[in-house]
Parts: C-alpha cells; structure tokens; sequence
C-alpha cells in the first residue's frame, strides 16, 4: 500500500518543506524515478502475460522482487544505520541501472521465456531491499524537524503524481515503434526501458547533489542482537505493529494490480493503453487525497479514519472484481486509490514519529518487508489464486478478505484504533520509550 502527513502547527505554511534545498533536489529525483519503474513494471507484467497467457506467471513477478526483502531484512536495515545512507541509495539506485539495462538487452533479442526476467527482477528486489531502508531513514535529515510532517505529506503527493503518470506514460510507450532498422527490435518493452534509463541516471546525478551526510547512526558492532534490534522494537509497540501489519493484510488480500493484464485484455478488452489507465486511477485518487491533505491535515481520529478507509478499500475492490465496465472499473481503482491513500499517510507518520532517529533504518526494514509483502508477494497470491479461481472471483474474495481483516485489526489493536493526533508526542509515549531502552540494551 505500494511510500504521510499529520497535524501541521498554524505556523508551518502548507509549502514549508520545499525550503530545503535537499528535500527539492530528492523529490525531483524521486519523481523521475517512480514514473520510470511504473513504466517499467508495466511493459515487464504486458511482456510476461503475452508470453505465457498465465496468471500465476504474473504472480511470480512479484515473488521475485519480493524475495530479496525477506532474504536481507536483517542486513538491510543494519546497512542504513550503519552506513551514509546517500551513499547507499546511490550503490543500489546503480544496481538498478545494470538491470533495466538487461532488460533492453532481452526486448532487442526478442526473448521468448520469461525465467531470465524473473532473475532480472529479482535483482532489482535486491536493490530495493537496502535501498527502501535507507531512503526512509534519510527523509527526517532532509529538512527541519519542525517540517518534517509536511516533507512527508508532500511526498506522498509526488509519489501518486509519479503513481499516475508512470504507468500511463509505460502504456502509450509500449505502443510506440519510433525507429526504423535494428532498432526495430525495441518497439514496445525497449521503448520503456530506455524511458527507465533515462530516468535512473537522472536520479542518480540528482542523489549525487544532495549536501545531507548522514554518518553512522548505529555505533556498537554487528550482531544478531543488533541486527534484530528493529523487529524488537516493532513487535513490542502495538501502536507500529498494528498499522504495518493491517497494511500487509489489507493488500495481501485485496490488491488487484497484478491482475490487470488479464482484465484489460480478456474481460474489458482495452489493450496496454486501457491497461497504463487501470494502473494509474488508483494514483488518481491517492493524488486526490494527499493534495487535500497537504492543505486540510488530519487532526484527530487518525485510528478510526485509518481502519475505516483499509474498510472501504475493500469494498471497492469488490465492485472493481465484478465490474465489466470500464468506467465502474476505473471509478473503483480510483477508490481504493483514494481510500489507500489515508492509510499510507497515517501509516508512514506513525512509522517515523514512533521510531527513534537510531532505530529508523532497521525499523524501516521491517516495514519494507511488510509493504513488500503486500505488494510483491500480493501480486503472486493474486496470480495464485487466480490460476485457482479465476481473476474475476480471486479479486472478490480479496476484497471480501481485506474487509474481514478490518474488523479483526479493530478488535485486536485497541492502541491503532485509538491513536487520535499524529505527533511526536502522542505516538512515542513513556512506555514506547521503555521498549526502546530494553531493545537497546539487548
């Protein structure tokens, strides 16, 4: 549920965080570079279902970018505390590079089995792995502290802008053959993934500029106490644990965009532009909401808003699954946009704000893992069940299952349901404090 804002004092203008020089120059490199890997995991899901017309082969797409997660968890977040977490963001922003590069080389030769992408993708899981870690951690060094809350909110706007544009832009792409001769060879998927170079080399020059040096954050040797400091810390603060985890199963269970190649092409017969639409009305409606929230931010109720809208994504799912209308369709994608959108916000502020600055990369760890498993591993359970069930029936059930979870998350989390303001103060209280203290001398 794919990245947040809280209650901004009177004081902090709506545009605050734009101030910082860094914070400008790492939402450009940010944008750029969400709207080429949306492009790409376009052409890569279109190039995989044109080859195999099977469900559970787009599933395995997200196996394998989620695997890496699960593999280096430990390592990964130990890596962003330990390390300057520019300087790693730009080693795995790399790996990214050499493997979109791959991925060009597979389109102009015109491969025909789709086990070397998968070896493909899960390299870019890899990069991902220490990369997502280390980028969390290192957006509280980019501004002032006091605006930090409108540094995320603003993020999660440029994120859903990137969100929309990437898989539309990916879809028209994809239809293009702008050469002639050998370069032939690279209409459709090359197209894309010379767009995603582009975009990966300009991140990486724009990374490069940053003036932010974050050293080691994490002082005592590596050991397994060390390295399990961040899983500690998570499942003994109900408050984290509980919104990181109603994510995992909310989207586990309902999310549906692996299955859009087959409900673009066998059930609303739209083709890859129809599909570039489908992936983006969700970001439509995230855009929607984290621009009112940039302007109206949650004040009180962030708990009950939070299990409310994961409710209300599942419902649109539903409708979504059993749409044969394009326009109910995309009304329904543009729902669970929406409704996804006040999860993420209330999700990441509770992520940075009840974490200690020392414990971010590894507790962002943890919640990459998780958000990988509801997004990755979710593609592979859509693909799975939908081998089973078919597409139509695998997308109701998870909706039916993304409504269930609500209701057990409202029962068994009373601390998520009763967080009410989102600050520093409120979600890292005395006894979180305690946690912290215990992990740390483990």
């Amino acid at each position: 549920m794919s990245d947040g804002s809280t209650s901004l004092s009177p004081s902090v203008s709506s545009t605050a965080a734009f101030g910082s020089r860094d914070f400008r120059l790492y939402q450009a490199a940010r944008c750029a570079v969400v709207i080429g890997a949306e492009a790409q995991a376009l052409a890569v899901a279109w190039q995989v279902y044109q080859i195999t017309h099977r469900a559970i082969d787009l599933g395995f797409t997200g196996l394998a970018l989620f695997l890496p997660g699960l593999l280096f968890l430990l390592p990964a977040g130990h890596v962003a505390d330990r390390f300057d977490r520019r300087s790693v963001v730009l080693v795995c922003y790399s790996l990214q590079v050499v493997c979109t590069i791959i991925l060009l080389v597979f389109a102009w030769t015109g491969l025909a089995q789709v086990w070397p992408i998968y070896l493909v993708l899960f390299f870019i899981g890899f990069g991902r792995a220490f990369s997502g870690p280390a980028s969390s951690a290192l957006i509280p060094h980019l501004v002032p502290q006091e605006h930090f809350v409108n540094a995320v909110t603003w993020g999660a706007t440029i994120f859903q802008i990137a969100t929309i544009s990437g898989p539309t832009i990916g879809g028209f792409l994809y239809t293009m053959s702008p050469w002639g001769g050998q370069a032939a060879h690279l209409a459709g998927g090359g197209v894309v993934y010379v767009f995603t170079l582009a975009s990966l080399i300009w991140y990486l020059v724009l990374i490069s500029m940053l003036h932010v040096r974050i050293g080691r954050m994490e002082k005592k040797a590596v050991s397994k106490d060390v390295l399990l400091a961040g899983v500690h810390y998570v499942f003994k603060t109900p408050v984290l644990l509980g919104s990181i985890t109603l994510d995992l199963f909310a989207v586990l269970l309902g999310g549906a965009v692996a299955l859009l190649p087959i409900f673009a092409g066998s059930i609303l017969h739209i083709g890859p532009r129809g599909l570039g639409l489908l992936r983006a009305a969700p970001g439509v409606g995230a855009l929607a909401v984290s621009l009112w929230l940039t302007f109206h931010p949650m004040r009180r109720g962030a708990g009950v808003r939070m299990l409310a809208c994961v409710a209300l994504f599942g419902a649109a799912t539903i409708a979504f699954g059993l749409s044969h209308s394009l326009y109910l369709s995309l009304a329904a994608l543009l729902i669970t946009g929406s409704a996804d959108m006040v999860s993420v916000v209330i999700r990441s502020s509770i992520l940075q704000l009840a974490t200690p600055p020392e414990m971010r990369g590894r507790v962002s760890a943890v919640n990459s893992l998780f958000l990988g498993a509801s997004n990755e591993l979710g593609e592979f359970e859509s693909g799975l069940t939908a081998q089973w069930f078919g597409a139509v029936r695998a997308v109701v059930l998870g909706g039916v299952g993304s409504l269930m979870v609500t209701g057990l998350w409202a029962v068994f989390f009373p601390a998520l349901r009763q967080v009410d303001s989102l600050t520093a103060e409120a979600l890292l209280p005395a006894q979180v404090e305690e946690n912290a203290e215990e992990t740390f001398q483990l």
